[in-house]
């Protein structure tokens, strides 16, 4: 992962958004000012301009907008002619740079659509996972995704994609392929298929409307215990009902306790992190958040928890927003114990509009603060026990994903050790834990 995906983790991916509203509300233009300016707003470009400018003046948290004279700023992007979308996009992009926040943003309608789909948990598509071959540098499969066309006409991880629709994918970045191989729903595309073994052959599939995993979970025997684990990806809109799932599933495995991974998870939907923390928490504060007029809200737990089981919760430096969440819920309310690095640090609230040509913007609109009442934005959440990943363990595990939440994993091993130990009833507060040597 480059610096830059380290810095801001809702990056993962194409675009995601950290912790942002349940709504993606559709914007409306409230004109402002005389004649001149109603005038300048039939320019489709300008009006698009001043659509961004507008909602930014309705939500945005800090109402003196970084001290910058936002009004002015206003006059200055109607002075200006835009011949096409893209200048205007420009112009929307250097007028929001000001205000030093870099989760008020603005989308292009590709990566607009990047991030709906990602926060809505779903796609059109066929269903599989691609990446390039470091060393062949060709297309390939990594994984179908379960139900999917994909799946279903039996691709496998390995299998290598020669052409799509006919056209070679020699040369071809993932996102041209990508880009090819999604489409609406009910469409075809053709995939030649390379397989050890045999010769290519063709796939036609037709696309569909696919869930994304957001949730993946597994029973591990560790010695005499029986412990759940999940891996929590991101906040999708079908993350609650997949967590909902993977919990009563290890339920009925009469699992002891439970591990729930929340490392490298960058976010997503404010009510995706509540209703999941409610699955763990029977009663207590889960989070408040408060708007740019001082009003806050606040999310309690509902007695509606699944299980009580013990709980540890791993986190890093790449568990941010939603999952910050999640965290100090648990943890505050004494629910988990928290293992791992110190989290990402983003305790913010976005809110996503649609715009009228299709481009979106994400307008931070409140700051949370967990039950504790600190204020973690750029600070995080330190774990009751602090256990750092040496630089060659984090390659590792990057390299080779199928090592995380087994005997290679030193953070998955502290979390056994925690739960077999019983330490989860009394976690040790700012405890520092060397990288444990692997056997």
């Amino acid at each position: 992962m480059n610096q830059y995906s380290k810095q801001f983790p809702w990056l993962k991916g194409v675009f995601f958004s950290g912790a942002i509203a349940t709504t993606a509300a559709l914007s409306l233009i409230v004109p402002m000012g005389g004649r001149s300016v109603f005038a300048a707003l039939q320019d489709s470009p300008k009006n698009l301009v001043d659509e961004v400018w507008q909602i930014v003046n309705q939500e945005y948290v800090d109402n003196s907008f970084n001290k910058i004279d936002w009004q002015a700023t206003r006059q200055q992007l109607l002075s200006k002619n835009y011949t096409t979308k893209e200048q205007a996009y420009d112009a929307i992009r250097a007028a929001l740079k000001p205000l030093g926040d870099p989760y008020t943003r603005f989308m292009d309608p590709e990566q607009f659509q990047a991030l709906t789909n990602q926060t809505s948990g779903e796609l059109s598509g066929v269903g599989i996972r691609l990446e390039l071959n470091d060393k062949t540098k060709s297309l390939q499969i990594v994984s179908p995704i379960d139900n999917s066309p994909a799946a279903k006409a039996k691709l496998k991880p390995g299998d290598g994609i020669v052409a799509i629709d006919g056209k070679s994918t020699k040369g071809m970045t993932l996102e041209e392929a990508s880009s090819m191989i999604r489409g609406e729903v009910g469409t075809s595309v053709t995939l030649r298929i390379s397989r050890d073994g045999k010769e290519p052959f063709d796939v036609k599939l037709s696309r569909a409307q696919i869930e994304l995993p957001a949730v993946h979970h597994a029973l591990k025997q560790e010695g005499q215990a029986r412990i759940g684990y999940i891996s929590l990806n991101e906040f999708s809109a079908h993350a609650p009902e997949q967590m909902q799932k993977a919990i009563q599933d290890l339920e009925k495995e009469k699992v002891n306790g439970y591990v729930l991974d929340l490392r490298g998870n960058p976010g997503g939907l404010l009510n995706a992190s509540v209703e999941i923390a409610r699955m763990w928490i029977d009663s207590g504060l889960i989070v408040r958040t408060v708007d740019r007029k001082g009003g806050d809200q606040k999310f309690s737990a509902n007695n509606t928890a699944i299980t009580k089981s013990p709980l540890v919760v791993l986190v890093d430096g790449n568990s941010a927003s939603a999952s910050e969440i999640l965290t100090g819920a648990l943890k505050d309310n004494k629910r988990a114990s928290v293992i791992g690095s110190k989290t990402f640090g983003k305790a913010v609230v976005q809110s996503v509009h649609s715009l009228s040509d299709g481009s979106g913007l994400a307008v931070t609109i409140q700051h949370y603060y967990p039950p504790n009442g600190e204020d973690i934005n750029h600070k995080g959440i330190d774990p009751d026990v602090k256990l750092e990943l040496t630089e060659a363990q984090e390659k590792q595990l990057e390299s080779n994903p199928n090592l995380r939440a087994t005997k290679d994993d030193p953070q998955y091993k502290q979390a056994i050790n925690t739960l077999t130990t019983n330490a989860f009833a009394q976690p040790s507060l700012g405890r520092t834990v060397k990288p444990m040597s692997i056997r």
